[in-house]
């Protein structure tokens, strides 16, 4: 069986990064969620290198054994991707199709906007390519929701430094079992939203039993992995929100214009509220490029984790296409 190797690399942008690798030929760099690491694409990382692929899943910034720095405005958009960007080169490659997952698909999509030039093709997990809005995320979500029961929304719970770093660091176990195995418990209109009194892992019902798909060995390694460090600084990732748009103001109305795939559950939270899921069907007006949505039947949000044959096979035939 394929061997995972592990080594440390400087990306341009000047962070030293752990990257989990297998296999040589064209470069696919897959970029974890939150709150995850490489480790999460452990089946990727082998089928794509049988395949003739040199896959690399690094620890993204604040994450796992790549760490980060600790002040919040190191964690934008522009950080995110320029570590990508400069993964690329560092990796010896001239270009690279970039697959994310979660957060790891915002970054992704990101990086096919911003340096078009790196990327042959782009294949986001669970998070579409949504453009950019006219105001922020708070802005947005105040005007949705009203106030104040914006602030209940969970990027917005995320918002609150400390809060959820002890929320969620009080009991690693129950953490990830929750977050990978609860069912998600939403409001009428769709939306993951923390209740009064409550914290974010509250958005997750208790789980009997792991899924076929999910160990306990999956589950120890996670919680090795954030029992050091927490999760300070990837709550970092979505305290940029607001400044994201921010920073992304040259590119208001900018296409990502290499080939492109999408696959999300049908059943993952991120698709849920009818609103996400109509937007499905205007993405190639925003990513021309877009070959196809393909949509998982009874998938969660852990995509490439509980159905990680087909993930595969769908990112070998995108690749094969390019």
């Amino acid at each position: 069986m394929t061997e995972i190797s592990h080594r440390y690399v400087e990306s341009a942008s000047g962070l030293r990064m752990h990257v989990a690798e297998a296999g040589s030929g064209p470069l696919v760099l897959l970029l974890h969620g939150f709150p995850e690491s490489w480790y999460s694409w452990r089946h990727q990382l082998v089928a794509l290198a049988e395949a003739g692929y040199h896959a690399v899943a690094p620890d993204q910034r604040g994450y796992g054994r790549t760490g980060g720095p600790d002040e919040v405005d190191q964690y934008s958009i522009l950080h995110l991707s320029g570590d990508v960007a400069g993964l690329i080169g560092a990796l010896g490659a001239d270009r690279a199709v970039v697959v994310g997952h979660d957060w790891g698909a915002p970054v992704a999509w990101h990086t096919a906007l911003f340096r078009p030039d790196l990327v042959s093709g782009v294949v986001g997990l669970s998070v579409p390519p949504y453009p950019r809005g006219r105001a922020g995320l708070s802005r947005t979500l105040r005007g949705q929701l009203g106030d104040p029961a914006y602030l209940s929304y969970y990027m917005m719970y995320f918002q609150q430094q400390g809060v959820p770093e002890a929320e969620l660091g009080r009991d690693l176990d129950t953490t990830f079992r929750r977050l990978l195995a609860g069912a998600p418990v939403l409001a009428a209109h769709g939306l993951p939203m923390v209740p009064e009194g409550g914290g974010f892992l509250d958005v997750f019902r208790d789980p009997e039993e792991l899924p076929d798909w999910l160990t306990e060995a999956d589950i120890a390694f996670l919680v090795a992995e954030f029992k050091e460090n927490g999760f300070r600084r990837p709550l970092h990732w979505y305290r940029n929100l607001d400044r994201n748009w921010e920073l992304t103001a040259p590119w208001h109305g900018a296409k990502i214009q290499p080939p492109a795939l999408l696959m999300v559950g049908d059943k993952d939270l991120v698709v849920a509220n009818p609103q996400a899921r109509e937007g499905l069907s205007g993405l190639s007006a925003h990513v021309p490029g877009l070959r196809e949505v393909r949509l998982l039947p009874g998938c969660g949000h852990w995509t490439q984790q509980e159905r990680p044959k087909e993930v595969s096979e769908a990112l070998i035939d995108f690749l094969a296409g390019l």
